[in-house]
């Protein structure tokens, strides 16, 4: 259709990077793209963290997964959803922010997820490839420690850049009409035996890692267990007591 929405669906994860550096240019361009992201209120609530400290990377990298890729990325980033900016300018102007509400809560880490999706996209436009680290959220307060994060911000997620060395596959996405509900939220309107084996065969056919898998077995199996159940007293330790 167009250049913007061709780069959009061509999107995947990628976890195998070259060597080559990236140039301070394009991470700057890339960040700048993130900060125009849609932002609440023009709160701008996030903190982008680059982190080239070896020993702190392998750190990160062992907690989260293990996931070597962060290691050895060329650019890895860490992606904070931050309340402390919006605390500064309250003691500018001499008043106390009213933290710890749900509401502050979404949208500090709505904001953050807005600039990463840009700097993602800015990223892939200029023949990068990445992928997001979720797994730093396995233990997020020593991620704060390594990264000297204060009160009222937290890490949400990482991201690790590079210049492609791997071509993969793209996973098939749920079809239009099942995310495009009209008037009202339709439930029962998916195929689940078709997408289990649209899903089964991109599984079995990809390049690397094949396995027998079908979508409701692995999101089945994954929300059927108690998910990072730590987050709750974390983020309250951090300012974010959901009131």
């Amino acid at each position: 259709m167009n250049q913007v929405i061709d780069l959009l669906k061509n999107h995947r994860s990628i976890r195998k990077f070259k060597p080559e550096l990236i140039s301070t240019e394009k991470v700057h361009a890339i960040i700048e793209a993130a900060t125009w992201a849609s932002t609440s209120n023009f709160i701008q609530a996030y903190t982008v963290i680059r982190v080239e400290n070896k020993k702190t990377r392998k750190k990160i990298a062992d907690l989260a997964g293990p996931q070597p890729w962060v290691e050895t990325s060329p650019l890895f980033l860490v992606f904070c959803a931050d309340l402390n900016k919006a605390q500064e300018a309250c003691h500018y102007e001499n008043k106390g922010m009213v933290s710890g509400y749900t509401e502050q809560f979404i949208i500090s880490t709505v904001d953050v997820a807005l600039a990463a999706q840009n700097a993602m996209i800015a990223a892939e436009s200029l023949g990068l490839g990445g992928v997001y680290i979720g797994g730093i959220r396995n233990d997020p307060q020593t991620v704060c420690n390594l990264l000297k994060i204060p009160e009222h911000v937290y890490p949400v997620f990482g991201m690790c850049l590079g210049y492609p060395d791997e071509k993969q596959e793209q996973k098939p996405r749920l079809p239009v009409h099942v995310v495009l509900n009209e008037e009202y939220y339709h439930k029962d309107n998916i195929d689940l035996e078709k997408y289990n084996q649209t899903c089964k065969d991109y599984y079995q056919n990809r390049s690397s890692s094949s396995r027998e898998e079908t979508w409701t077995h692995q999101i089945s199996d994954m929300v059927t267990k108690p998910a990072r159940p730590h987050m709750k007293a974390f983020l309250k330790k951090r300012g974010f007591e959901f009131k």
